[in-house]
């Protein structure tokens, strides 16, 4: 992890730089031959493709069947399902109080417009289940979808080569009330819930992160076939620290964001090199001490702290950065967190840890990285909903509003658009 002392504007686009992946070509063109295969070839694609890329035979079908949830249910200890239960609760709080109301407005005289939020009717999530298991997701993303009113709730997750999917993912899924769950991971799920196979439905949105081959194929259908919450890449975390913050904590929701990958990225924005120099001697003290160690010194190397003696040039590099999980640990941070104008989730203070959103605090974790908290949300209720606009014009609502629409209609030169308006004002009745 490199450290950078008060480095001039013209070198911040290069300090926003990503982890770049590689073989990106070679990793669209197996996701474009595996979303064929599934879409002509159905259940079968994905019995061929579990044989070819997991070596695992699934001749007793991909659907968990109920005796699966209750024996994961049963080997679940106590006391996470507790933790469970606090989550489940907190988030959902959070979600149920942004549930959109009908707005109803008399534009003019007799013309009344409605906007009325509708959920959205099947919603697909990918659970990743490689080196762990994100039971956690499931919370983040069947909670939401349950409280916004989705009538089907699809989810796909890789397992074991025994068929095994990670206890705390099924109990998760059951807890939040997912209607099917399938063992299938990879770019084939995508698929899958994309198109629908014999086995598994079609949906009309999917949800949830995963590797480069799944984000690859949800951008693929997200582009032909079905909607998805949003691009997605590594995960990464900045925190903006001054002299009222601890190290230690600063180090250690640093390595929280590392340990995901070896291509996640951690930025660190201080005011002095005092405070660099003890930040990085911690995070190599805990970096030694973690269990995984290898993705973690794969990720510092693609991570950063920058020293910026200005403190309203370290909200603007913030800013400039657009981080996935922001944490400000410096003075006033509230006032700091007014300042900050594109971050996927803000952390306030020395006792936010970014794990806290990750899991339990009410926020949602699904949120845009690689710079997309320019533009996109996180997840929320507004994600598995749709808002449809109703009007209604009376016989007095179109006379008022009659002689505008057909002036614009035939300004632009459509005369049918016109004629829908007069043929009615002509007529008496």
């Amino acid at each position: 992890m490199k450290i950078y002392d008060n480095p001039g504007r013209d070198q911040w686009k290069s300090l926003c730089q990503r982890a770049k992946a590689t073989e990106n070509k070679q990793v669209e063109e197996t996701v474009t031959a595996i979303l064929k295969r599934v879409e002509r070839d159905g259940d079968r694609a994905l019995s061929e493709l579990a044989s070819e890329i997991e070596k695992r035979d699934v001749t007793g079908g991909f659907k968990v069947e109920e005796s699966e949830f209750e024996a994961a249910a049963s080997r679940i200890s106590a006391s996470l399902k507790e933790a469970i239960e606090v989550a489940v609760k907190n988030i959902s709080s959070f979600h149920q109080a942004q549930l959109p109301r009908e707005i109803i407005v008399e534009t003019f005289p007799g013309v009344t417009c409605l906007q009325r939020p509708v959920a959205i009717e099947k919603v697909g999530i990918y659970i990743p289940g490689g080196t762990a298991p994100l039971f956690s997701t499931v919370l983040m993303l069947a909670l939401p979808a349950r409280i916004a009113g989705c009538s089907k709730v699809v989810m796909c997750t890789p397992c074991d080569s025994e068929g095994h999917v990670a206890d705390a993912v099924l109990y998760a899924a059951r807890r939040c009330g997912v209607s099917e769950v399938f063992k299938i991971g990879g770019a084939q799920a995508i698929g899958a819930m994309a198109y629908g196979t014999e086995t598994v439905p079609a949906v009309n949105k999917i949800f949830g992160p995963g590797n480069r081959y799944v984000t690859t194929a949800k951008q693929l259908v997200g582009s032909t076939t079905v909607a998805i919450d949003m691009p997605a890449g590594p995960s990464e975390v900045m925190i903006v620290a001054d002299s009222t913050s601890c190290p230690d904590y600063v180090a250690a929701d640093l390595l929280s964001q590392c340990e995901h990958g070896s291509d996640s990225q951690g930025m660190v924005i201080c005011d002095t090199m005092e405070l660099a120099l003890e930040i990085e001697s911690a995070t190599k003290r805990q970096a030694a001490m973690l269990p995984r160690e290898e993705y973690i010194a794969k990720s510092l190397s693609n991570s950063r702290i920058i020293v910026l003696p200005n403190r309203s040039d370290m909200l603007a590099f913030a800013n400039r950065y657009g981080a996935e999980h922001l944490i400000l640990s410096i003075d006033e941070p509230m006032v700091a967190a007014s300042q900050i104008t594109a971050a996927g989730s803000i952390f306030i203070g020395n006792y936010s840890p970014e794990s806290a959103g990750d899991y339990a605090s009410g926020t949602n974790h699904t949120l845009p990285t690689s710079g997309w908290a320019h533009s996109y949300s996180g997840v929320n209720i507004d994600s598995f909903m749709r808002k449809m606009t109703i009007q209604k014009l009376t016989r007095r609502g179109l006379e008022g509003l009659g002689n505008t629409i057909i002036k614009m209609a035939e300004a632009e030169g459509l005369a049918a658009h016109a004629n829908a308006v007069s043929i009615r004002l002509e007529n008496g009745n």
